[in-house]
């Protein structure tokens, strides 16, 4: 194993083999863009327009889908990572809404993407001057487990001792009882990547740092756009019948392209979280009740430990958007309410990030808001969507493509075909049984070691397969980044041939895990710009 990144002797230039890589140049895609007329060209590359570029694909629409940064670049690797039923939503009587958000977690986990949603235990500690009372948390988590047909369990009420057993940052002092449910996780950058992936193989062609400029008209309907290569300058514009608006914070600013007198639709909520490192393993996650309808949670992801999230208005520029050093004290003084302040250490602080919520316009705070999806049509015809959540992704994908099909005065709804209920993401394959096969299908006298090979298997699936030959044909490629973090070199090169990465940070943050882990130093972010560089 390294204990240093290599030097730029060891580690190998993309050249040549990012020309054999199964993505297509930049070059090649803005030709492929701007020479055909598109059925559906998306705006936005989040959770909204990745769901929708890939449902209509499969749905055998010709799809393009643009985005100014990166794929998930915003607020959609910005999430506190659960794939969840919504256990607070039952609160407002949301039983339906519950109902349907654990059929859409169930089929992530079980059908679509088991390899990057994995099950999670929660504990909601029941303090003597919390919020809530034992008896009432203990029908909720009842009921919560029975809407999912109790299969992650019983919903219970368990001692604190049982508890603390579990999670041992768990602060008992005036512990009266502690709720138990289960739900999922995931890496959300991850799930961005492998759904434009889907995307694609599906027939779309995408392309991200591609900022749309303007928007191109005939005889008064948004027919396309005009955009630029964020990185080289390069112009180029697509053409569509219909148009999707998909970019989340800044929909209104689009929607303005269309209407310069378009009025406000959305607003914007902050949520911040952030990283530490752990001091000991935790094997469940807390939800953390503030007051009657806030929570806060602290969970266990990949090694460290997520805290968050705060929820206030935001009105400055979504491009500014950041965890302060406010955010960060919220966020600690939060969680200070059922963890050990020995576990919320500030200098335990690896990384600290913050996305917008958008939400649909209107009076009261934004905790209390609607979480909702709502699909609007302008003036000109183009249609443009707004919030949305990871766990039903696939549902929302669905729900826009009944609207696209609706859309007056473009005929999509004859072009769409039937599509299966349920389509699995590249790379399903059970995580154990892949971290299994890359420790076992080895070269003789090589070994992988076995933290790389869990951190492929439930990053990339049986695409690890793919790394793994990479790395069979360069071993240096086998060398972890940095001694302290499981992803390799390889994942690198990886990121850049088949994963549209072309900058540290697409990299960096949320091809690998290196930025959470706070183990993005000079010396790995100058070794990684000399491979994208090649």
């Amino acid at each position: 194993m390294a204990t240093t990144p290599p030097t730029s002797a060891t580690v190998p230039t993309l050249g040549a083999e990012r020309a054999a890589g199964r993505v297509a140049s930049r070059a090649a895609t803005r030709e492929l863009l701007g020479r055909a007329r598109y059925d559906l060209l998306v705006i936005g590359g989040g959770i909204l327009g990745t769901a929708t570029a890939w449902t209509a694909a499969q749905a055998g629409l010709k799809v393009a889908m643009v985005e100014a940064g990166d794929f998930a670049g915003a607020t959609s690797s910005a999430s506190s990572k659960l794939v969840h039923g919504g256990l607070r939503y039952l609160q407002t009587g949301a039983v339906r809404l519950v109902a349907e958000n654990h059929r859409e977690r169930r089929a992530l986990a079980t059908h679509v993407a088991p390899h990057l949603v994995s099950p999670l235990t929660f504990f909601v500690p029941v303090y003597e001057d919390g919020p809530h009372s034992a008896p009432k948390l203990g029908a909720g988590v009842f009921l919560y487990s029975a809407l999912s047909a109790f299969r992650d369990g019983l919903g219970r009420v368990v001692s604190p001792a049982a508890a603390a057993r579990a999670v041992p940052g768990l602060r008992t002092e005036g512990l009266r009882r502690v709720a138990v449910y289960g739900d999922h996780q995931m890496n959300d950058a991850r799930m961005a990547v492998m759904t434009v992936r889907a995307a694609v193989d599906a027939g779309a062609v995408a392309l991200n740092h591609a900022e749309v400029t303007g928007l191109r008209f005939t005889r008064g309907r948004v027919t396309g756009a005009e955009v630029r290569d964020a990185l080289d300058g390069t112009e180029f514009g697509v053409d569509a019948r219909l148009v999707l608006n998909a970019t989340g914070p800044w929909v209104d600013h689009l929607r303005r392209m269309e209407h310069a007198g378009a009025a406000p639709s959305i607003r914007l909520s902050k949520g911040a979280h952030v990283v530490l490192r752990r001091q000991a393993p935790w094997r469940a996650a807390l939800t953390i009740p503030i007051d009657h309808y806030r929570v806060s949670f602290a969970i266990p992801w990949e090694d460290h430990v997520l805290l968050g999230t705060t929820d206030e208005e935001y009105t400055g520029d979504p491009l500014d958007v950041r965890a302060t050093e406010a955010d960060v004290d919220q966020i600690l003084a939060e969680a200070g309410h059922a963890v050990r302040g020995e576990h919320l250490r500030r200098e335990d602080i690896t990384y600290a990030f913050a996305g917008l919520r958008v939400l649909p316009g209107g009076p009261g705070s934004t905790a209390a808001a609607k979480r909702e999806t709502v699909v609007t049509e302008g003036r000109a015809g183009m249609l443009s969507v707004a919030g949305g959540k990871w766990t039903t992704y696939r549902h929302i994908g669905r729900v826009i493509l009944e609207q696209l099909k609706r859309a007056p005065g473009v005929g999509l709804a004859e072009d769409v075909s039937p599509i299966p209920p349920t389509v699995p993401l590249p790379g399903i394959g059970a995580p154990q049984a892949v971290a299994r096969r890359l420790l076992t299908d080895r070269e003789p006298g090589s070994r992988m070691d076995p933290l790389v090979a869990r951190n492929l298997a439930t990053h990339y699936g049986t695409l690890s397969f793919e790394i793994a030959r990479l790395i069979a044909e360069r071993p240096e490629l086998g060398e972890r980044i940095h001694p302290d973090g499981p992803d390799v070199w390889a994942q690198v090169v990886y990121a850049a041939e088949q994963e549209w990465a072309y900058t540290v940070d697409d990299v960096l943050r949320r091809r690998t895990t290196l930025t959470v882990r706070g183990l993005d130093g000079a010396e790995v972010r100058k070794r990684t710009a000399e491979l994208l560089r090649g």
